[in-house]
């Protein structure tokens, strides 16, 4: 008999499934349900303004994916729910959300849901710079092993400056938490009423390293209230990728048409997923993972310390590798800027009149381009630096604007910043002693757009091979959710050996091509100077200009 199980991707605005078939790796069917609240970054549900950086959901919006995307594969495939081994899911980390004691969230009780502070604080929710500074800081300060894990820096984006920010923003809120969860972790906690931390995000997001996380005398220094933190509000058994978080209960089976009692493996972070999902097991290949951010993985079987990176952690991507992670704050949320508020209407009217996309329509325009034609050079920090500045209050930049600029050319100029950035990221990887032989595309962007991948191939001087599926990344989940099920259910004894069955056997492949490299090793050098300038020798400028956005915002 047929054997499938399912993998369910949660992004920044929608849900995504699929039903996989566990022999070949096939997707049998796709859905996508976008999320009913989408990101909160003005208002709240109830009416209160929220501030500068912040970016918020509804926890609601999460079970909405599994109540509808679930039942809609199963429907589209036509799938018995008997086949079904197995659920696998992944989540964008850090997303992180305060729950009571019986695992609600604060922000769906009546007395909290005017509190912005009890909502889910998204990934990209980056507000609480200042504590991430003084969590860097202090660790710094005290020499603290784990620091050099994390490239030297301690994410805005990460949960305990997030966990700092409710303490001194909304002690109320800290007060009434009984735990803060990973969004990841609270939806598996939901598919099974039982919770446990997944090894990637709490290593990752959470500075749980091979010897366990920071003692309390560190947390104690960075508030006394924080001291017993790891004990208390982020209790829990971490679990490893790939094993059981606990089997579908039969409220959640009710609600997506699935049985009662399947296993349901432990969350992933998404980025993570898409290593398994594009069918790399093996230490030399960086995947990219690229949608509204890009995350930069390598898996290694040796700890080298790469500063500026995201971190590294034993067992964190996938078992018995070093696992490795960088990444740019914006790619995909650059492009839908430019697209939203740069492209002039006569373009637009263009593309309508000729029944296609103003993406299509700038593709095709930018592709007719020569690098370095337009005289231009970004920046990429549209939503600051995460590698390997590690500077959230970076701010984004174009060089080399005449009056006879165009859109097209703009647009280009962004897409190369983007390829700068995963260049300088790469480029640190390898002077640190980790070996990167070949790159590997997946996500959102690379299927849709060939000019960007040839672009990145050119800017970087490497091969790069994007999978032959749309859904690489709820792929990852759902072969995770193979290997939790193991060989007894019809599923596989170990995550390897579920990659390398059930992974895409096809591929794209973009090859540099000489002329345009030399080319763009040019532009690379300005760009260089451009970071170095200010993200390094005088970072003040734009701090001096994001300050003065946000005072002029709050007058």
């Amino acid at each position: 008999m047929q054997k499938t199980v399912i993998g369910v991707d949660f992004g920044t605005e929608s849900g995504r499934a699929v039903v996989v078939d566990v022999r070949s790796g096939a997707i049998l069917a796709a859905h996508v349900t976008p999320y009913p609240h989408g990101v909160l970054d003005e208002v709240l549900p109830t009416g209160e303004q929220l501030g500068d950086n912040w970016a918020l959901q509804h926890p609601e919006d999460y079970l909405t994916v599994l109540k509808t995307s679930i039942p809609k594969v199963l429907q589209i495939s036509k799938v018995s729910p008997e086949t079904v081994i197995g659920i696998g899911i992944d989540f964008t980390s850090c997303t992180m959300l305060p729950v009571n004691a019986e695992g609600a969230p604060l922000c769906l009780l009546p007395m909290f849901e005017h509190r912005p502070h009890s909502w889910p604080k998204l990934w990209k929710h980056h507000s609480a710079a200042e504590e991430a500074q003084d969590v860097t800081q202090l660790a710094a300060a005290r020499q603290e092993s784990f620091l050099p894990l994390y490239g030297g820096a301690i994410s805005t984006e990460w949960m305990i400056p997030k966990i700092l920010q409710v303490l001194r923003s909304d002690p109320k809120v800290y007060e009434a938490s009984n735990r803060f969860v990973e969004a990841g972790d609270w939806v598996t906690a939901q598919l099974t009423g039982n919770f446990v931390r997944n090894r990637s995000a709490a290593g990752f997001k959470a500075m749980w390293t091979e010897t366990g996380p920071p003692d309390s005398e560190f947390f104690a220094e960075l508030d006394p209230r924080l001291q017993h933190i790891m004990c208390t509000k982020l209790r829990g058994k971490v679990v490893p990728v790939g094993s059981v978080a606990g089997h579908l209960v039969e409220s959640l089976a009710q609600a997506t048409g699935l049985c009662p009692g399947i296993p349901v493996a432990a969350a992933a972070v998404d980025a993570f997923a898409a290593v398994p999902g594009a069918g790399v097991a093996q230490p030399g290949t960086m995947v990219l993972a690229m949608g509204t951010s890009t995350c930069h993985m390598v898996l290694s079987e040796e700890l080298h310390m790469v500063e500026g990176i995201t971190g590294v952690v034993k067992d964190g991507i996938l078992p018995s590798f070093y696992g490795y992670e960088a990444g740019q704050a914006a790619v995909g949320d650059i492009f839908n800027w430019f697209l939203e508020n740069m492209v002039p209407d006569s373009y637009i009217e263009h593309a309508r009149a000729n029944k296609m996309s103003v993406f299509d329509l700038l593709e095709t325009k930018a592709s007719d381009l020569t690098p370095g034609e337009s005289g231009l050079v970004a920046l990429d920090w549209w939503n600051g630096n995460r590698s390997i500045l590690g500077d959230a209050h970076l701010s984004g930049m174009m060089v080399g604007l005449t009056l006879s600029t165009k859109t097209e050319e703009m647009y280009r100029a962004l897409i190369e910043a983007t390829a700068f950035g995963t260049r300088k990221i790469v480029e640190r990887f390898v002077e640190s002693g980790v070996e990167i032989n070949k790159l590997v595309a997946c996500g959102g962007l690379p299927g849709k757009n060939k000019m960007l991948m040839q672009i990145y191939a050119d800017v970087t001087g490497r091969k790069i091979s994007t999978p032959a599926v749309d859904e690489s990344t709820a792929l990852g989940a759902a072969i995770l959710a193979a290997a939790s099920a193991g060989l007894k259910l019809g599923g596989y004894d170990s995550v390897t050996e579920a990659i390398h069955q059930m992974s895409p056997h096809r591929v794209v492949e973009f090859h540099p091509i000489q002329k345009n490299v030399e080319r763009y090793n040019e532009l690379y050098e300005v760009y260089c100077v451009l970071h170095d300038t200010f993200g390094q020798g005088s970072p003040e400028l734009m701090h001096r200009l994001r300050k003065l956005r946000e005072l002029t915002r709050k007058s």
